[in-house]
């Protein structure tokens, strides 16, 4: 058997629950984490400001718990997809010469059976809380849950896995930016016409994009020996390179562009410097954009992951804050 356990000594091997804990990839939460901050900084803006607040906000969706339930939906659909990615590229072999993390499965450290039992049972408790949200504001929001649960699954899993193909990039900006974000604002404004919020969810959704372009960069070369061709392994190690520097440097300059004009405009409700939080981040994105840029060889890579999910909760956090100032 190869993998982390095989050549570990048996003080190195995690024990029952640690193991689980390891297993749900705790770098990769901020995709999940990030667009609930945002979309409830945004939501929090609107329901406690003075921008329209009297139409934006239903008295069915009054009070904390759906900001709440959005976080457990969030939280529960990556580690479901984790698990669901863990079992699937462990059965197929995947992940046997991996420079990452460990894994459950190709570790032999969890049974396939069991490792699929936990995703499934994380894609049930969003589901369970989702459809509580969808009570309480839309039944529209059941449908968007069910392809984030089907698009989980499906990124290594099923007979013709799109994370093989190369499209794990485009999914994960579609579902952990605009459809994450919009959706955590909309359950608890039941509106969806604020352009800041879409703005916001466009730069969330480019982070959460290098996040998993950070890992792929690392795992070209097992990858590319597994037949897994991410756009990675696609595209190849520098321009692959380009486009995470691209990714993370995209929503700077978007805060940038959007400080510069709402200082140029006319005075409005809200506060028009709001803007410049975000960039605050800027240090943090600074040492990723040269190890990528100067390091060409997997193990080298393995701190941009952890450094690029720091990077995404700083802005991400500073972001809410500043739609939520923008907003009041």
């Amino acid at each position: 058997m190869t993998g982390g356990v095989t050549a570990a000594t048996t003080a190195d091997v995690p024990g029952p629950v640690m193991r689980w804990v390891l297993g749900a990839r705790p770098r990769t939460l901020p995709a999940a984490l990030v667009p609930v901050m945002v979309g409830t900084g945004a939501a929090w803006g609107v329901r406690w400001g003075t921008r329209a607040r009297a139409h934006l906000v239903g008295p069915r969706v009054d009070g904390w718990w759906c900001a709440l339930g959005a976080l457990v939906v969030a939280l529960a659909i990556q580690v479901g997809t984790n698990y669901a990615n863990d079992y699937a590229d462990g059965v197929r072999g995947t992940d046997d010469e991996r420079v990452g993390p460990v894994r459950l499965v190709a570790s032999g450290l969890a049974r396939p059976a069991e490792v699929r039992r936990a995703a499934l049972g994380s894609f049930g408790a969003a589901g369970l809380v989702g459809c509580a949200l969808a009570w309480a504001t839309s039944w529209w929001i059941v449908p968007v849950g069910a392809a984030c649960l089907l698009a989980g699954w499906f990124y290594t899993g099923g007979p013709r896995p799109y994370g093989y193909a190369g499209y794990g990039e485009l999914f994960v900006f579609i579902f952990f930016g605009p459809v994450a974000t919009i959706g955590t604002f909309y359950v608890q404004t039941v509106h969806l016409g604020v352009g800041a919020v879409w703005l916001g969810a466009v730069m969330v959704g480019l982070l959460a994009t290098s996040l998993l372009m950070a890992n792929n960069l690392r795992d070209i070369a097992s990858d590319a020996l597994s037949g897994k061709r991410t756009l990675a392994v696609r595209i190849g190690r520098r321009t692959g390179g380009w486009l995470y520097v691209l990714c993370i440097s995209a929503p700077f300059v978007g805060a940038l562009v959007w400080l510069t004009v709402s200082l140029s405009a006319p005075p409005a409700t809200g506060f028009r410097g709001a803007m410049v939080l975000p960039l605050l981040a800027l240090p943090l994105a600074v040492p990723m954009v040269r190890t990528v840029l100067g390091e060409s060889d997997g193990r080298a890579l393995l701190p941009v992951l952890a450094g690029t999910g720091r990077l995404e909760l700083a802005f991400g956090s500073l972001l809410a804050v500043a739609l939520l100032w923008w907003l009041w």
